[in-house]
Formats: structure tokens, sequence, C-alpha cells
């Protein structure tokens, strides 16, 4: 059973006032990137969330609250943001069972080659 989680790749201060507590000091940006493991390999895709939170008040703080000062922060934060390339890693059992699979191909051709030429 695949394994999806989103992982944090970025964490930025913000100097904005939160909507909620109207604190300049807590408000956190963060951008996470999808990350899927299963048994065969592990995967970064290009899925990506970002969230804000206030650690001041303890809330998070959805796009419907954001004022234009935040709004124009966030455009260009993420502007500046930079992913972590899309890749595959296959893990051992991949290469196991693949190269069981492969061996009992070629196992199975070279009986059929041997009884034809017989």
């Amino acid at each position: 059973m695949a394994s999806k989680k989103y992982i944090t790749v970025k964490g930025v201060s913000l100097n904005n006032n939160c909507p909620e507590c109207f604190s300049k000091e807590g408000l956190q940006l963060t951008f996470k990137q999808q990350f899927i493991e299963t048994s065969f390999y592990k995967s970064v895709t290009d899925n990506l969330r970002t969230e804000m939170h206030c650690s001041v008040c303890d809330t998070p703080i959805y796009p419907e609250r954001w004022t234009d000062d935040i709004e124009r922060i966030y455009d260009y934060q993420f502007k500046a943001f930079t992913p972590k390339k899309k890749s595959k890693k296959y893990k051992k059992l991949f290469w196991i069972l693949l190269s069981v699979i492969l061996i009992s191909i070629a196992t199975v051709i070279a009986l059929l080659i041997t009884k034809v030429s017989l």
C-alpha cells in the first residue's frame, strides 16, 4: 500500500499582520511537496501544497482571510520557491523481483529452444 505524505521543503517567516490576532510576529508560510513510498519505490512528485499558520494565536490562515499584503508576499515567495526535482528511486525488492522474472523468462526461452532443436 502506498504511503502518500507531504514533506516540508521550505518554511518562511512573514512580517505581515496576522488576520486573526493582528500580531506582526508568528506568521509562517510553509511549502510542502508530495512524497510517495511503496514496497517497490520512493517518489517525489510535482504536487505542491502551501500552508500559512500563525504561531502566536495557533491558527491556520486560509486564503479567504488573506489581506492584499499577504497575497503579494505569497506570490513573491511562491515565485522564489524552487521545488525538489521530480524523482523515483526503486527499492531492493523491485530489483530482486525484476531479476527473478527476467531469469524465469530466459530459462523458459532456453528450454523452448532446446526442445525445438531436438
